[in-house]
């Protein structure tokens, strides 16, 4: 049985635990030990991690030793900072969380901000904004900056500036020999192209520097429509898509709202269009772009304005209380007028399952390899749509056939996967190779065994070694 199919044993050393909790300067946390549960269960509460031994490691040194721990005794090992993007749940192993590992250092002179491995964006683009620039986060600035950019990370100003992975500029990180590395194009160039795009699986890293772009405002917010005119609002924003600049990054999601006072009345308990703007440009520019996107019909709400960066958030809204979800997505060539009305069929409120559907525009310089290249696929890619839904034990199987019924009917545009939005059982090794080019995953493969043999690194978005 090759290490990347064997199956994780339970494992219980109490005193190899005690020995580590004397050498490292966190807490280490098993079953039943206060703050266990607090530590393994983040913002993703479906099916969450549950492992052996837990450290919260505060520094580069705990994450080291905690590499060292699971190497010596055969355990896999996780990482988790704020727990959105969990794939494989550690039922065992050694889980590394890095939330208290949260430094943040702007250098406004280089354009970088050196990120800690437990940073959220929201700090980074605090943190940047005096200055006038902002990292390339997420529509969720609660999101970890690390485990984001590692996956890609399509933000957003994705369309003039490319993913996250794109300006990384140094990592260091622990591979699975315990040692500690400064990772760069000129130092171990192999690796630093695998972790931009790879994630998790060729070491544990704890911290990056990032480039940072000289932006303080956008035109941007959101658009929210009836959900009666889903149809024609998803065909006209394709239609639009074909014609705006670089400068234009934008989203459509369609979303059954539940009826919470926490929501404005026009919005509650409504299946609506949220059409999401974030323009680089001109305010008078931008309500020229998005005119014809207003003229869709009444609108339930309109927030796009002139916004400083650190309101971004608002644009997509995500919610912050943790969840129990799933979902997954497909990298599409285009999308005409006939597979709209399938999917509005298969998620829509008619639909066994009611989910949340989100299309991202592509292109731009999302489809520019950079200097030096990393491993983030799927570049020739024009739209990304995204499914979700809210889980219980109770109705995974018949979320997860509708999620099934869904990536079937997109399969004839389907380019491949995008890995930040594969969740959960869709993120098994088969849909992880779809994130990426053929030859490219055959030489993280090669890259994988030859840094992680033993596949130490799988309790994540999974590249196992080529063990032929």
């Amino acid at each position: 049985m090759t290490p990347h199919h064997r199956h994780d044993a339970p494992w219980g050393d109490p005193a190899a635990a005690r020995k580590l909790a004397g050498s490292v300067r966190g807490p280490v946390l098993t079953a039943g030990d206060d703050g266990y549960d607090e530590e393994r269960v983040r913002y993703q509460t479906f099916r969450p991690h549950a492992p052996s031994v837990v450290i919260g490691a505060v520094d580069e040194e705990d994450v080291r030793l905690a590499v060292e721990f699971g190497a010596a005794h055969d355990l896999p090992i996780g990482v988790q900072s704020t727990g959105h993007g969990p794939a494989l749940p550690a039922g065992t192993g050694v889980l590394i969380s890095t939330r208290r590992m949260a430094d943040v250092r702007i250098d406004p002179d280089s354009r970088t901000a050196h990120v800690g491995a437990g940073v959220s964006w929201q700090q980074v683009v605090t943190a940047a904004a005096p200055h006038g620039l902002a990292p390339l986060s997420g529509s969720a600035p609660h999101v970890g900056a690390v485990a984001y950019t590692l996956g890609g990370g399509l933000g957003l100003l994705a369309r003039r500036f490319g993913y996250a992975a794109d300006h990384v500029r140094r990592i260091r990180a622990v591979t699975v020999d315990g040692r500690l590395r400064d990772i760069d194009a000129d130092h171990e160039g192999d690796l630093f192209w695998a972790l931009r795009g790879g994630r998790d699986n060729f070491g544990v890293v704890t911290s990056m520097e990032v480039g940072l772009v000289p932006v303080e405002r956008l035109y941007g917010g959101a658009l929210y429509f009836d959900g009666a005119l889903a149809e024609e609002a998803v065909n006209t924003w394709l239609r639009w898509t074909t014609g705006v600049p670089e400068g234009m990054t934008s989203s459509l999601a369609l979303v059954p709202l539940p009826d919470l006072p926490s929501l404005p009345p026009p919005l509650r308990g409504r299946y609506v269009v949220h059409v999401r703007i974030s323009y680089l440009g001109e305010a008078a520019e931008g309500e020229r772009l998005i005119a014809p996107l207003r003229a869709l019909g009444p609108r339930l709400a309109d927030s796009v304005r002139v916004l400083p960066y650190t309101e971004s958030g608002s644009i997509h809204n995500d919610p912050v209380p943790p969840a129990a979800y799933t979902g997954t997505n497909a990298m599409l060539s285009g999308l005409d007028e006939q597979r709209v009305r399938e999917v509005l069929a298969l998620t829509g409120p008619g639909a066994p399952v009611n989910s949340i559907v989100e299309v991202r525009h592509l292109g731009g310089a999302l489809g520019r390899s950079p200097r030096p290249a990393n491993s983030v696929g799927n570049r020739d890619a024009a739209y990304l749509l995204a499914v979700l839904d809210r889980v219980t034990p109770g109705t995974i199987d018949e979320v997860g056939a509708a999620h099934a019924r869904l990536t079937a009917a997109l399969a004839p545009l389907t380019t491949g996967r995008s890995l930040n939005f594969l969740y959960g059982a869709n993120a098994a090794p088969d849909q992880v190779a779809l994130a990426y080019a053929p030859d490219d995953y055959r030489r993280l493969r090669a890259l994988k065994t030859a840094w992680d043999p033993g596949n130490l690194l799988r309790l994540n978005h999974n590249i196992p070694p080529d063990t032929a």
